[in-house]
């Protein structure tokens, strides 16, 4: 797959690390675990939204615009991102954060993604729910035509066919891991909210086709963190078709339903809502920081943790699978949820002074 013919800026250290998990598949007793660590493309400590910011900013510096206005909640590793990328390239930028979570702690509003922001010198508008973000933005993009500039809008998590190419370009990266290594992925994990990172890999695994490694087999198992299954799964598609158009892919019936029928969702480990803790994520969290030394977070990477350990423990895969989570970054909102592990903690600091 071509994607030079689409204007494209130099934010992310690619390729990734693609390391084995040996200490946490030897816990769990399961299939052979790995971790394809997107948490380190750099900007600002890392993260998926690298690799889409490269061509939305690639975007709006061909329209000629000057400032960007984008739209995340009050943690979105989108919108700390994003602002990394502005200050990089000289751009100004607005961010909308809308309280998208029933979660609330000490730090919630000040510290984790929203301290870095203020350092990336964004210009914050929080607004208290979903529903008036709209408005809020609305008002903010006027604001900036009315000073003389000129904004350019991203979706939430850069959740557009454009900003879907850098994981069109991910899959392919992945599979040249694969091929170098001779090693044959059966399973992707990956967390599915704003929906791109998940319908780029099925569309960039779609065009490979039987690259070596990375075959038509291989599958992607999105883990919902935001929306339920039914429209978590209908979003995925839809941004598929609508990056597959862009890649001026086949629009074929057949190659329709082979891109629906590629799309995987499971809501299992969504708990009560986007951002809010579970058990299970905690866990994760510790497993993971405890087994391997690699940090993820509490409101995408540790409940798509939670996912795969789960269905691990219950057989889903092959004990001789290969199994890749794709670590989508994220760790700095750990900060701002430190209420939510501290009785994990108190326990196992109590369970070592006993012993």
């Amino acid at each position: 797959m071509n994607l030079d013919r689409f204007p494209r800026v130099a934010l992310c250290h690619r390729p990734t690390p693609l390391e084995p998990m040996h200490r946490l598949a030897d816990h769990l007793g399961g299939p052979r675990l790995f971790v394809k660590r997107d948490d380190c493309t750099g900007l600002a400590t890392g993260g998926n939204k690298a690799r889409k910011l490269e061509f939305l900013l690639a975007d709006a510096l061909a329209s000629g615009a000057n400032t960007i206005v984008t739209v995340g909640g009050v943690q979105s590793n989108h919108c700390r991102q994003t602002a990394a990328a502005a200050a990089k390239l000289g751009l100004k930028c607005e961010l909308i954060l809308p309280h998208l979570s029933r979660f609330g702690s000490s730090t919630y509003d000040s510290g984790g993604n929203v301290l870095l922001d203020r350092l990336l010198g964004a210009v914050l508008h929080v607004a208290p729910d979903r529903e008036s973000a709209a408005a809020l933005t609305a008002a903010v993009l006027q604001q900036v035509r009315d000073r003389g500039d000129t904004p350019y809008f991203i979706a939430a998590g850069g959740s557009t066919p454009i900003g879907a190419l850098g994981y069109v370009d991910a899959a392919c990266e992945i599979a040249a891991q694969a091929q170098e290594r001779q090693l044959r992925i059966d399973t992707i994990v990956v967390t599915t909210g704003s929906s791109t990172t998940h319908a780029g890999l099925v569309v960039g695994l779609e065009g490979l086709r039987r690259a070596p490694g990375l075959d038509r087999q291989t599958r992607v198992l999105g883990m919902s963190v935001y929306h339920p299954r039914d429209v978590a799964q209908a979003t995925v598609r839809q941004r598929a078709h609508e990056t597959a158009e862009l890649m001026a892919f086949d629009d074929s019936p057949d190659s329709r339903a082979a891109l629906d029928e590629n799309v995987i969702v499971n809501d299992d480990y969504l708990g009560g809502g986007y951002g809010e803790p579970t058990n299970a994520m905690v866990e994760a969290v510790a497993l993971a920081a405890r087994f391997e030394g690699l940090l993820v977070d509490p409101v995408y990477t540790g409940k798509t943790l939670s996912g795969l350990i789960d269905l691990v423990r219950r057989g889903f895969f092959g004990r001789d699978e290969n199994v890749v989570f794709w670590h989508t970054g994220g760790t700095p909102a750990l900060f701002a949820y430190r209420e939510a592990f501290e009785s994990f903690l108190r326990r196992g600091e109590s369970a070592a002074s006993t012993s």
